[in-house]
């Protein structure tokens, strides 16, 4: 392939896959590098961020939200060099190569690529940058070793240190794996037509005449998949209610690739095919104990996303009440538990390509999102994700805690084709009964309660979801009628009580108890009402004078005026 088909494929691919954009392009304003508003310190952060990362592309002269520069716009012919220039004078480690563009509109912008260092990147003054989705994080402390050690001039997969050669490639799982890209619609026309020897280096599975670590990761035999020494093993170990171990299956012979790991611990475990009964009218309704998409999804997350530079087993901890699987190593640097719905890292990129062209795997940053949804859809509780310095776990709950959720989101989803985000804040929303902005804006760990319109505005639009109340203090419920509609039967609750009716509550019972301490009158009227809406229901009375009140904070006490 030469330069120029490589930097248009790579555009295409770019354009093709906008879920990346954050992560992989940034647009900026031709006034950040013209005139007095220029700010080179900001350029030289978002390239730095870029080349600690994977690489990616500045288009300056095209405003945020735009997809064209002016028409009128034009570039200075000596802007470019001043880039060079400029961005050379502040950062280390940074490679950036601009070009003029000329859109379809006439007017001119510059793409500006900055390539993945092959050394970390820093300000000459020992300040560095990550790129994380659509943001330039500062990296400090700890994080700098982290940054340093994962780093490396080579990336793992791509290494060719045991040296060996192409033609020892396990021929079955060859043919296997070159048939499976051939047939997957993943994969573009041009590839397909390559001959086997090309699509094992397009693939990063060789170079020259030699397996790197990802082919003989994905098509060794069975003694050199063995040398890599951190090729993945899987432990599934199932504990009784007294927590003690009473079944273990271990894959740790080496003659599986990770794609093959995947079949066989679904298909070898027993317990992955339980399944309850659930009534369902004058039927039964099957589900299953843990689902296929969420256990290949937590398989998949755990071999793609795993420090292939460090050693430590897969776990797969099966309890009566849940599934832990924990893996070896950190979450790639730069995301955390807060944040894993909406960021994307690729800590083995061609891994992770292969299987997405595999179809094992969605695109990237959706498995988690995808878990989210099937558990939620199912009447189950999020998935719980927790790290620690050198291993990350995710839990799944077994238990259903509403079955009649099943019902309802598939009916919702048939009736509006409802997208992933939608289900999931459905099913959020129908397992609660009533949950404020702010709280479900922590639970789908959004920055703040503005971002939540994409997911709620369409379900507000259908009246499938409900809100009381303004700004963050905006209470979200599904519609009791269509829950009605759909016999979903759920129980009676308070938490979606009108303010005015409230107040009315409220006011009743502080003439049947006059000075009542708000403890009190919260604990009678019902417990499940958020604390901060019974005072306000308080202040509003105070305000017109229904209540008056005597003493401060936890010896106030109230009374209504007759």
């Amino acid at each position: 392939m030469t330069i120029q088909e490589a930097r248009t494929d790579e555009k295409n691919w770019g354009s093709q896959h906008l879920s990346l954009e954050g992560q992989l392009l940034d647009q900026k304003s031709l006034r950040a590098v013209t005139g007095k508003t220029a700010d080179w310190n900001e350029i030289a952060k978002d390239c730095i961020a870029f080349a600690n990362a994977t690489g990616g592309r500045l288009l300056l002269g095209i405003e945020d939200g735009q997809d064209a520069p002016p028409a009128s716009q034009h570039i200075p012919a000596d802007l470019p060099d001043t880039l060079r220039r400029k961005l050379a004078d502040r950062t280390v480690n940074v490679t950036v190569l601009p070009d003029i563009v000329t859109a379809p509109n006439g007017g001119q912008y510059i793409e500006l690529r900055i390539p993945r260092a092959l050394a970390v990147a820093s300000t000459t003054d020992g300040r560095y940058f990550l790129r994380v989705a659509d943001q330039s994080k500062p990296v400090t402390g700890d994080d700098v070793m982290r940054l340093a050690s994962e780093r490396t001039a080579l990336p793992w997969e791509t290494q060719t240190t045991l040296h060996i050669p192409r033609v020892e490639a396990d021929a079955a799982k060859r043919d296997k794996l070159l048939q499976a890209l051939r047939a997957s619609d993943r994969v573009k026309a041009s590839v397909k037509e390559k001959t086997d020897d090309e699509l094992l280096d397009h693939y990063q599975l060789a170079q020259g005449q030699t397996l790197t670590n990802l082919g003989v990761l994905c098509l060794g035999r069975q003694h050199h998949r063995a040398q890599l020494t951190t090729a993945p093993v899987i432990q599934f170990i199932k504990y009784d209610e007294h927590g003690q171990k009473v079944n273990k299956l271990v894959w740790d012979d080496h003659t599986q690739s990770p794609m093959e790991l995947i079949e066989a611990v679904w298909l070898e475990v027993p317990d992955f095919r339980e399944r309850y009964e659930l009534p369902d009218g004058l039927y039964r309704q099957n589900v299953p104990a843990f689902d296929e998409i969420v256990v290949r999804e937590l398989l998949v997350n755990a071999l793609v996303h795993r420090p292939y530079t460090q050693r430590g087993d897969i776990f797969l901890n099966l309890h009566p009440d849940r599934l832990e699987v924990v893996n070896p190593g950190p979450l790639p640097l730069g995301v955390t538990p807060q944040n894993v719905l909406h960021t994307t890292v690729r800590r083995n990129e061609h891994l992770a390509r292969l299987f997405h062209d595999l179809k094992l795997m969605e695109r990237e940053g959706s498995g988690f999102d995808k878990i989210f949804e099937v558990l939620l859809s199912q009447g189950r509780p999020a998935p719980e994700l927790s790290e620690t310095h050198d291993r990350v776990q995710v839990t799944v709950r077994r238990r259903i805690l509403k079955p009649e959720v099943i019902d309802f989101i598939a009916k919702a989803d048939q009736t509006y084709q409802l997208t992933q985000r939608e289900r999931i804040a459905l099913g959020l929303l129908a397992q609660h009964d009533a949950l404020t902005a702010r709280e479900l804006a922590a639970t789908l760990e959004l920055p703040s309660t503005e971002v939540l319109q994409p997911w709620l505005k369409r379900l507000l639009e259908w009246h499938l979801v409900q809100s009381a109340g303004r700004t963050q203090a905006t209470r979200y419920f599904v519609d009791p009628g269509l829950l009605r509609s759909l016999k979903f039967t759920g129980e009676t609750t308070l938490k979606r009580i009108e303010p005015h009716r409230l107040v009315a509550l409220v006011l009743e019972d502080l003439q049947r108890y006059p000075r009542s301490a708000i403890s009190d009158i919260h604990r009678r009227i019902g417990g499940e009402i958020h604390p901060k809406q019974v005072k306000r229901a308080l202040e509003e009375l105070i305000g017109r004078g229904a209540v008056r009140f005597e003493g401060n904070n936890r010896w106030r006490r109230y009374w209504a005026v007759s």
